[in-house]
């Protein structure tokens, strides 16, 4: 077979065929395990391509301003502090109730320079790699605009406020997302978790009448735009995955087996109808165990999900700072040998 470029080996994995190869990449690579492995790459878009992998992310920019040391305000409003991570995480939210919801105008999607990092990251890799933009659906939004307490709570006792903030996360969304399709953005993802390690961050009947009707109107609205989409949420969703694939997704990530998500058992069940990415254990195996632990576990991953093509490996989350880099190596080294179709296991 021809080799492919990563742009190619995604773009057929998620319309479910088989490229040459099983592709990888990662939504995140810390800069600690970056810099273990390329000492002095500058960023993760650099770091994939000089490693091979088969995607580079972009997100439209949203300016920010410094409050405090290690906390800043964002262009939406809220307020995050830095973490040991290279993501932030969310400490002062600008809504509290109904009426606040009904006040609140968010960052205007169609902005000067909006999109400068997207296009760039076309320009530089878009040939050759799959430019993967991060938006989002219906839980990411609320959640940092109501606060992550608030928001679970206000789920059973003010389903309005809920309901009012999905619209507004729905709204931007598309907007952005004609934007990206309209600069040649071929794939988005969303970020959007909807479970913990034991379920659902709330009941199947909740997530059906607050969620499920704006996550099927925002996945719908992509798919008339052209986009392919990766639906990435942690945890085990078993109670509402039903509802997440025919929402009209793409894709789903990242199949965390740590809770739960057999991805033989999902290949089975879904595997007709979506591609899926991940299920190789990052929160201990790929911290605590051996590079020859992960590269079993990689090999089992490939040989469960790999034939029949709609198969991208990866972490069951992220590259984590605690990821240890010569396990991650391992993952790579073996995809190099035994990730070509025809000879998975």
């Amino acid at each position: 077979m021809i080799e492919l470029s990563g742009k190619q080996r995604i773009l057929l994995a998620l319309n479910r065929q088989e490229p040459d190869r099983v592709p990888h990449f990662e939504w995140s690579i810390d800069r600690k395990v970056r810099e273990a492995l390329l000492p002095g790459c500058r960023t993760l878009n650099e770091f994939a391509a000089r490693m091979g992998l088969d995607a580079v992310m972009a997100e439209p920019d949203f300016s920010k301003e410094k409050v405090a040391e290690g906390r800043w305000l964002t262009e939406w409003g809220y307020t995050v502090q830095e973490s040991a991570e290279e993501h932030a995480v969310e400490v002062a939210s600008p809504i509290g109730t109904l009426e606040e919801a009904a006040r609140y105008v968010p960052p205007d999607p169609h902005a000067p320079g909006r999109y400068a990092t997207i296009e760039k990251t076309l320009e530089d890799y878009g040939r050759t790699h799959a430019v993967i933009v991060h938006l989002n659906d219906v839980f990411s939004i609320p959640r940092a605009l109501l606060g992550y307490e608030n928001l679970l709570m206000a789920i059973a006792a003010e389903p309005e406020l809920v309901s009012a903030l999905v619209e507004i996360s729905v709204g931007v969304n598309l907007a952005m997302a004609k934007e990206v399709a309209e600069r040649g953005v071929k794939i988005v993802y969303t970020g959007d978790d909807f479970a913990g390690d034991t379920g659902p961050l709330m009941s199947p009947e909740h997530f059906r009448r607050l969620f499920f009707p704006g996550l099927c109107r925002v996945m719908r609205g992509y798919k008339d735009l052209g986009l392919l989409v990766i639906k990435h949420t942690d945890g085990m969703i078993w109670p509402i995955i039903d509802m997440i694939v025919e929402s009209g997704i793409d894709c789903l990530d990242p199949l965390d087996p740590i809770a739960g998500m057999n991805l033989g058992e999902v290949k089975r069940a879904y595997g007709s109808r979506i591609a899926l990415k991940g299920n190789v254990d990052c929160s201990h195996l790929m911290t605590l165990g051996s590079p020859q632990q992960v590269a079993a576990a990689t090999r089992e991953a490939l040989s469960v999900g790999a034939p029949g093509g709609g198969y991208i490996l990866s972490s069951s989350n992220s590259i984590h700072s605690s990821v240890r880099p010569e396990n991650y190596m391992a993952m790579l080294s073996t995809l190099r040998e035994h990730g070509s179709y025809g000879r998975q296991g």
